[in-house]
């Protein structure tokens, strides 16, 4: 699980070293609070769970929100899907945001645990904060006593 979680956030900092046209690394932006939601789905629900995930980066959309980052599962450990996001959304747009879920339908209360719930087989949500570097994180650090 640690192996994910670091690799998740590898993937969510690599555009901080994107190198400019100079060659030289891009400045990382202020880290952002995210949140890294790792699924193993229930067999044969792999369709479904897309299908879900891409109507509520839709909700997203119509609220003015960006989607979801997807990752997609090659090889190695034992999870189908990987998505990052902000781990919150702005207060002003919760109206929009209730607003298109509404307009599309989707369940919500005990009727979004059930649909979303079958199919799932397994999950994990981690918060993180970043992309950063390891100098910038330190630069915030209180210095150590020598």
């Amino acid at each position: 699980m640690r192996t994910m979680i670091a690799a998740a956030m590898l993937l969510c900092a690599a555009p901080a070293f994107a190198a400019d046209t100079t060659g030289q690394p891009a400045p990382a932006a202020e880290p952002q609070d995210m949140l890294i939601e790792i699924y193993r789905i229930a067999p044969g629900k792999h369709r479904e769970f897309l299908v879900a995930i891409a109507q509520y980066d839709e909700v997203n959309r119509q609220a003015g929100l960006t989607p979801r980052q997807l990752f997609v599962h090659q090889a190695g450990a034992e999870w189908d899907f990987l998505l990052l996001q902000p781990a919150r959304h702005p207060e002003d747009k919760r109206p929009a945001l209730d607003a298109a879920w509404d307009k599309l339908g989707l369940p919500s209360g005990p009727d979004y645990f059930f649909s979303f719930r079958s199919m799932v087989a397994e999950h994990t949500d981690t918060f993180v904060s970043g992309p950063t570097t390891a100098a910038a994180y330190l630069a915030k650090a209180a210095p150590q006593p020598k």
